[in-house]
């Protein structure tokens, strides 16, 4: 029964109208500078206090972002606060089911219930939001039957037409219990408040104490028929733990309904915001790079004449550059490439945007001269397809390093010493720079898969698996949809074997753990002894 440890919730505030010293005693956090409350969080609310959580959201960043990218490129000034909530494409777009990076609408089993739902209006989305979790999940299909056919909309009682109008007369709100409990069954909103923590708590005693005091408000305060009251109840409880309030189900709701604005009417500038607001995790790239394509957006490999820091819109809408069928191009950073440090990308950026593009291959080495542009970080610029649009191939580039190292050092001695570079040409009575490339063999497909895979975290040009989607589809789920598919199911997945390491039990068996990738994202598999016996080959 002893303390052994305190801990912080991680977004937790109380809050006094005075000085907090007055109601618990404070503390600083162990090893840390914040400061916390001695109490635990009952007797801290015992004790009077406030007690919030604060969370943050990444979407509110990823809109900030894509508001911003809209401005630069469009010259478009949005008020996220003030969008039209009757917009034809977004609805639209949400019904198709085209979800992906809309927030609290990705995962595949919510996807799957818009494309049944055609949200058409605000309170879809929220009642959508507060839904879909466990308990009141189940009243999903009876909400899109009475969307789709208002006749058969019903109310327990028509005192509850007023608060359970929006929601076609179902439970949906954690509000919509406590309005039942007051307008039904004759509670005050204190009482009420009660009600709601005993059934949210889930508190045995409580809530038999609860159900006494519910059945019996009913009785007297709108003489409700014993069976209707016993309906109602068992509509409340197993709702009532997993309920979203309200004002939390709109708050959530319209920051779905902004993400999606932005992803319907700027898809480009939304997708950048989404890949920088992720570039730290390759799986979640691929899947967005994987939805960028499906939307005619084009992700391409970094290059040192256009990335930026991190990802960037290059080209949008009516660019004459665009093949038919593509809406915009987005690149990888140059920060995404391993190898190649922060302050080498730096370099190169700055380097570019005070004195413009570079011009050619030598141009770019000759004013590129900083000691960490080695041998290691010039392979990985290669490798990635950085310096692509310099018209070489990948393979020959990377069989000259040697010789591009050579370069960039006689450049830097003749800069000491006011000499002519060996790869000095006359041309046109001028000295021209040129690098004398030895003929190599070019790099296969193959060769720029692996090494984006390596130094990109993901491929980008092409896809082993790409070929055999296609035939596979509506055969195989996404490794991406994972997550939402139900538990205790069967999947079936498709895609390339990205890494295997063999261990031994402990009675000595050989196991695997491998790693399967679509175009999506990746799943490791456990594949245990008996299975690696005769799959062995297979691996």
């Amino acid at each position: 029964g002893c303390a052994r440890h305190t801990s912080i919730h991680a977004a937790g505030v109380v809050i006094a109208p005075t000085p907090l010293t007055e109601y618990t005693p404070l503390q600083r956090e162990t090893g840390g500078e914040r400061i916390i409350t001695q109490y635990e969080m009952h007797t801290v609310e015992a004790a009077g206090l406030l007690k919030m959580d604060f969370l943050g959201i990444r979407n509110l960043s990823i809109l900030g972002k894509a508001v911003e990218i809209v401005e630069k490129t469009a010259g478009v000034s949005i008020d996220i606060y003030s969008l039209p909530l009757d917009d034809e494409k977004t609805f639209a777009m949400l019904s198709r089911g085209e979800t992906m990076g809309v927030f609290q609408m990705g995962g595949s089993g919510m996807t799957r219930w818009l494309k049944e739902l055609q949200p058409t209006t605000i309170n879809d989305i929220m009642a959508m939001v507060a839904l879909y979790r466990p308990g009141p999940m189940e009243s999903i299909p009876e909400y899109i039957r009475r969307k789709h056919h208002p006749e058969s909309i019903e109310y327990l009682d028509s005192r509850m037409e007023k608060y359970l109008g929006p929601s076609f007369g179902l439970l949906v709100y954690q509000d919509d219990v406590l309005l039942t409990a007051i307008e039904l069954a004759g509670y005050d909103w204190v009482e009420a408040d009660k009600f709601r923590k005993a059934i949210g708590k889930k508190i045995p005693e409580e809530m038999e104490k609860q159900k006494i005091k519910f059945f019996q408000g009913c009785r007297t305060h709108g003489d409700l028929p014993e069976e209707k009251i016993e309906r109602l109840w068992q509509l409340i409880e197993p709702f009532a733990a997993y309920g979203f309030n309200k004002a939390h189900a709109a708050s959530y709701g319209i920051v779905a309904y902004q993400t999606a604005y932005m992803k319907a009417h700027y898809p480009v500038q939304y997708m950048t915001a989404v890949l920088q607001a992720e570039a730290g995790d390759s799986d979640k790239v691929a899947a967005i790079v994987h939805e960028c394509g499906r939307m005619g957006v084009e992700v391409l490999p970094p290059d040192v004449n256009e990335s930026f820091r991190s990802f960037a819109m290059v080209s949008w809408g009516s660019d004459a550059s665009l093949p038919p069928g593509k809406i915009g191009r987005i690149r990888f950073g140059l920060n995404a490439i391993k190898n190649v440090g922060e302050h080498i990308c730096e370099v190169v950026y700055r380097e570019r945007k005070d004195h413009g593009a570079f011009k050619n291959l030598e141009n770019f080495l000759e004013r590129i001269q900083d000691k960490d542009l080695n041998k290691k970080s010039l392979e990985s610029l290669i490798q990635c397809g950085a310096l692509d649009s310099f018209g070489y191939d990948r393979g020959v580039l990377l069989s000259n390093s040697e010789m591009l190292i050579g370069f960039m050092k006689q450049i830097r001695e003749a800069g000491k010493t006011n000499q002519t570079s060996l790869f000095g040409a006359i041309v046109g009575g001028a000295q021209q720079k040129k690098i004398p490339l030895r003929d190599a063999p070019l790099a296969s497909l193959d060769d720029k898969m692996k090494w984006e895979k390596t130094l990109l975290g993901l491929y980008v040009i092409a896809h082993p698996f790409a070929p055999f989607e296609d035939a596979l589809s509506g055969v195989i789920t996404h490794i991406s949809e994972l997550d939402g598919s139900e538990r205790n199911h069967w999947v079936v997945l498709g895609g390339i074997v990205g890494s295997a390491r063999k261990k031994l039990t402990k009675k000595g068996a050989q196991m695997l753990f491998a790693v399967i990738e679509d175009m999506t994202g990746s799943a490791e598999l456990l594949v245990f002894p008996k299975v690696y016996e005769t799959t062995r080959d297979v691996w």
